[in-house]
């Protein structure tokens, strides 16, 4: 039995929300497109007063994109990957990948993130599955992308059944003995119990209380902002292009 590891993305293997890393990696390439974001306003309104379904206003608050053809786009996806992503993720969790790819075990990456940038930062990090929330995309894009499953909460475990060769196959025991999951979200809970072996990055409070009464590791790897504040902060800047691609060295 090989084993599998589960990876969460955003704020797990990095201490980013990548949908706000991506739009800053092209919002400093094109400068004009951070006016399309005024398209995005009465959206991000809305879902803050509950008027609209958060998958609303994550199709909406893709309109930064609006126009971009395919081709570029996914130029785009493969130079966030390694250019953005990868020097922003945690040492400890790359280590962690590595030690689970040394034990022979299956890696997947299991991302509320759009699919059409999320495979190629699996790819970047060598994951041998990518299972992402699906955007339906137009050439060029649409203003709202449509999104055929939006991968959170269940919609997670019922992806990696039907995706992942050997998930549907694992037995208890399996889980038990062979398979480890990782988020930082409370949303992941459904993944954590699945893989029995859970570990936790930078849980809230309420998600440690669970993880300690389960026996799973904790992590506190280093962050580049102190609180949920300067990490709003951060969101902030990076929809308007103004955040460094890169940690300071």
């Amino acid at each position: 039995m090989r084993g599998f590891a589960f990876f969460d993305l955003d704020h797990t293997i990095l201490p980013h929300d990548t949908q706000a890393l991506f739009c800053n990696f092209v919002l400093r390439r094109e400068r004009w497109r951070t006016l399309l974001h005024l398209l995005f306003v009465p959206f991000a309104l809305a879902k803050a007063f509950r008027l609209i379904p958060t998958l609303r206003a994550k199709r909406a608050f893709m309109g930064y994109l609006w126009g971009m053809e395919q081709g570029k786009l996914r130029r785009y996806a493969r130079e966030f990957a390694h250019h953005s992503v990868l020097p922003w993720c945690y040492p400890e969790i790359m280590d962690a990948i590595e030690e689970h790819r040394a034990e022979g075990r299956v890696l997947v990456l299991n991302t509320a993130s759009p699919n059409f940038y999320a495979e190629s930062i699996a790819e970047a990090l060598g994951f041998d599955h990518c299972v992402a929330t699906k955007v339906q995309l137009t050439d060029p894009l649409s203003f709202h992308p449509r999104i055929r499953v939006n991968n959170k909460h269940e919609a997670k475990i019922d992806a990696m059944l039907d995706q992942v060769p050997g998930v549907a196959e694992l037995s208890e025991e399996d889980r038990n003995d062979h398979c480890y999951a990782y988020s930082d979200s409370a949303a992941d809970l459904p993944l954590l119990e699945f893989g029995r072996n859970g570990v936790l990055v930078h849980p809230s409070s309420m998600l440690a209380t669970i993880g300690i009464r389960n026996e799973w590791t904790l992590m506190h790897p280093r962050r580049p902002y102190e609180s949920k504040v300067g990490d709003m902060l951060a969101v902030v800047r990076q929809m308007l292009g103004l955040y460094p691609e890169k940690p300071k060295v």
